[in-house]
């Protein structure tokens, strides 16, 4: 009897260091390796899996969606292809995560496209094998450099949001949707189980913004949290280690659609931009995790002044509630960790994109004469996102307390 009781607690033991090997919860605090809170700080590799026309310099062109078949319309289907693959391949890398580590902060979140992991033609290919490879590699180098990954699914099946930064068409179906509503668990239960005992993976962030302000919100933020409640049931089948991030409705804002929390490892995630830097602005989510005794975090912010940045990164440390500013690199805009240059001729690029292509008359009237510059634009934009060219927005950094 001693031996077996020797035998199981040795293997508690064996069973508990595992468990401290992923980033976990404890009451109002995010529990690290250590067993000491953890405190997220980082950045959104907003772009790579998810582009957005704004990040483009365009101000229709909104979406990825519409920005492939912008460019479908340019260059045609087998340059289009070529572009994303190349783009895929430059806009994040080793090097852009390697230097990410040496500014201090510890994690990063990865917005990704549900059509990563479908037989939909998404950035000039199809498959979840794609998918996972490129998540795969992005884990890979974070797990290298010492960085922790949050993975989070910004654009679902139907569209959560109904705008540009779910991919979607204008309207939430996801919540009208069976079908979609399936095909987002199925997902999530696929990533779950591939990377269910990935300690590099510190959660899952199961969707992005969900709800606009100008949907029906009376209908639709009640069916929000039953979904987080299936999709957890199925994550729970096959991975009972990584935390789950769950956002309000009307863009990460609204936590009144929350009841008691339904699972032991739940962080909820609040956005926010374009307010005052206070507490004030805050109080509510503070308020909802003192009733709740549950982590929150600042799962989007930023896009502002270098005094703003550093004014609400500061309101947010003083109440001990982590952040992932957006986005960590823009085209000629220093509100970034990084930038890089404009290139020649790509202002011919920007206007075929904002000009009007309702029919296939207008497309060949508006579509840009001279090849060559075109071809020397987007080459050029590919060229000048690798992170060896980009520059480095150094006052940024510093108001977010990093070097």
């Amino acid at each position: 009897m001693k031996n077996i009781f020797l035998l199981l607690s040795l293997l508690a033991v064996v069973n508990l260091s595992a468990q401290q090997k992923f980033i976990t919860t404890k009451g109002k605090e995010i529990i690290g390796v250590n067993g000491k809170p953890f405190l997220i700080r980082g950045t959104n590799i907003g772009n790579w899996l998810v582009p957005e026309g704004y990040m483009f310099k365009f101000q229709k062109t909104s979406s990825a969606r519409l920005i492939n078949e912008m460019l479908l319309e340019l260059v045609g289907p087998d340059e289009t292809n070529m572009f994303w693959k190349k783009y895929l391949d430059n806009y994040i890398t080793a090097a852009d995560i390697h230097w990410l580590k040496s500014t201090g902060i510890n994690s990063i979140r990865v917005p990704f496209n549900y059509r990563l992991f479908t037989t939909e033609d998404y950035m000039g290919g199809e498959g979840e094998a794609r998918g996972f490879a490129l998540l795969d590699k992005v884990i890979g180098w974070c797990k290298k450099e010492g960085l922790y990954v949050l993975l989070d699914m910004h654009c679902a099946p139907g569209g959560q949001t109904g705008d540009n930064i779910d991919d979607s068409y204008a309207y939430p179906f996801l919540f009208e949707s069976k079908a979609s509503r399936a095909l987002t668990t199925s997902i999530w239960k696929k990533i779950a189980a591939r990377y269910k005992n990935e300690t590099t993976v510190m959660c899952y962030d199961l969707l992005n913004e969900p709800i606009p302000h100008f949907a029906d919100t009376a209908r639709f933020n009640p069916m929000l949290e039953p979904l987080y409640k299936e999709i957890t049931r199925v994550i729970r089948e096959v991975d009972k280690n990584h935390i789950l991030f769950l956002g309000g409705s009307q863009w990460d804002s609204n936590f009144k659609i929350f009841g008691q929390p339904f699972d032991s490892k739940l962080v909820y995630t609040f956005h926010k931009y374009w307010t005052d830097s206070t507490t004030v602005v805050i109080q509510d989510y503070i308020d909802f995790r003192n009733k709740y005794n549950v982590p929150i975090y600042c799962g989007e912010t930023g896009e502002n002044t270098d005094d703003w940045v550093r004014g609400f990164k500061n309101t947010l440390e003083k109440n001990n509630i982590g952040w992932h500013y957006w986005p960590y690199k823009k085209l000629d805009n220093d509100r970034g960790f990084v930038t890089f240059k404009m290139p020649p001729h790509y202002e011919q690029v920007i206007q075929f994109a904002d000009t009007t292509r309702s029919d296939f008359g207008e497309i060949r009237k508006n579509r840009p004469t001279n090849a060559a510059e075109i071809k020397m634009a987007l080459e050029g934009f590919l060229n000048n996102c690798k992170f060896q060219h980009t520059i480095i927005n150094k006052s940024y950094i510093e108001a977010l307390g990093l070097h």
